[in-house]
């Protein structure tokens, strides 16, 4: 086993080089850029997510503004930097680091994120670390109970339909089950806003924010359901889809398990079927599902949110990159980019390890070629 976690470990290196190095590519070739947000703002053409430049950009306005009106285009590969100074130019690529190649400005990033050096942000007066902690609440509390509201109601879902195989309640809620994996998260919460929050119906719940104005000024039970009137709405539209998978592999998972031999011996001992079903089945139907709660969380915490906390206007991570991307800010773009893929990557080897730890039958370093 060590030597599996060695070689995992090893393999993380060159995956994590070809994400960044993918990434890296694309956004070469993608139109924009961080100098041209600032010459956009300049010319006061900024269609961008957040309308100010603070930090980096915004030492440049002055400067830019004062050239603007120098006589002549000057040329420029830039869109909209005709009647800029060449030299304004020149120091906005120094700013951002576009005056050295990209194979070098690729290589120093590496070298710099191998020492968790992320530095700031082009566009905010902060540290890329201290941005990621500052909006990581709100993704960790819609991923938590995301994950945690979607298990409560997928294992006790999914255990009745095992017994109910065949019933009419198990094909019913197999439907309704499709058709929630089937309607995007994203669409169903613009739904709940038309329906609850003022869209053109009910005005019950509000549309941003995770906390009211006068939290602070709010008793301790006044905040908590404060909190959780916040979190209705983003956390119905997460879980509709989420608890699709874990049910339906709770429900194979028992009926694998029912079918076995050792049920029909504890059956014939005269256990009755909820003795049978939670004293025998139960521990051994639940191992996979159990081991997979690392990863679930992951994927809630680091994909789910991305479009509900924009549409819910969350500040937290998802809105983040949202932000990052649109706005040009590739300071934050590819160190989030990173953080996550690590964790990800990380997260996945553990869920291996949860597997080999609840099961010692699973030994994933004899199916090493």
């Amino acid at each position: 086993m060590g030597a599996y976690i060695l070689r995992r470990l090893l393999l993380i290196v060159p995956t994590l080089v070809g994400i960044m190095a993918i990434n890296f590519i694309i956004i070469q070739f993608a139109p924009g850029g961080p100098v041209e947000r600032v010459i956009a703002q300049l010319q006061g053409t900024d269609v961008s997510a957040t309308a100010r430049i603070s930090g980096g950009g915004g030492d440049f306005a002055g400067s830019g503004a004062d050239t603007a009106g120098d006589a002549g285009a000057v040329g420029s590969r830039y869109r909209g930097a005709q009647g800029l100074d060449p030299a304004f130019i020149k120091e906005l690529e120094r700013q951002f680091g576009f005056d050295k190649p990209p194979l070098e400005r690729f290589a120093v990033m590496l070298w710099n994120y191998a020492r968790f050096d992320f530095g700031q942000s082009y566009f905010r007066d902060i540290s890329v670390i201290d941005l990621v902690i500052e909006k990581m609440p709100v993704s960790i509390s819609l991923g938590l109970w995301m994950t945690f509201i979607s298990y409560a109601i997928s294992i006790p879902l999914g255990i009745r339909k095992a017994v109910k195989d065949g019933s009419r309640f198990d094909v019913w809620t197999s439907a309704v089950i499709v058709v929630g994996y089937a309607i995007p998260g994203f669409l169903f919460a613009v739904l709940l806003i038309v329906l609850f929050a003022g869209g053109s119906f009910l005005d019950w719940f509000p549309l941003r924010g995770l906390t009211s104005e006068n939290w602070h000024q709010l008793s301790w039970p006044e905040r908590i359901l404060d909190y959780f009137w916040h979190l209705a709405l983003p956390l119905t539209a997460m879980v509709l889809s989420a608890f699709a998978t874990v049910t339906l592999l709770t429900k194979n998972s028992f009926l694998d398990e029912i079918r076995k031999q050792y049920v029909q011996t504890a059956r014939a001992k005269g256990l009755n079927e909820r003795q049978v079903l939670y004293g025998h089945v139960f521990r051994n139907a639940m191992l996979i599902v159990i081991a997979g709660f690392p990863g679930a969380f992951i994927s809630s915490f680091f994909a789910g949110s991305l479009l509900i906390e924009t549409i819910f206007s969350l500040d937290g991570l998802g809105l983040l990159g949202f932000e990052a991307v649109i706005n040009r800010d590739y300071a934050v773009v590819f160190a989030t980019l990173y953080i996550f893929s690590l964790m990800g990557l990380l997260v996945n080897l553990i869920s291996d390890l949860t597997y080999t730890w609840i099961d010692p039958r699973i030994d994933f370093e004899s199916r090493e070629v």
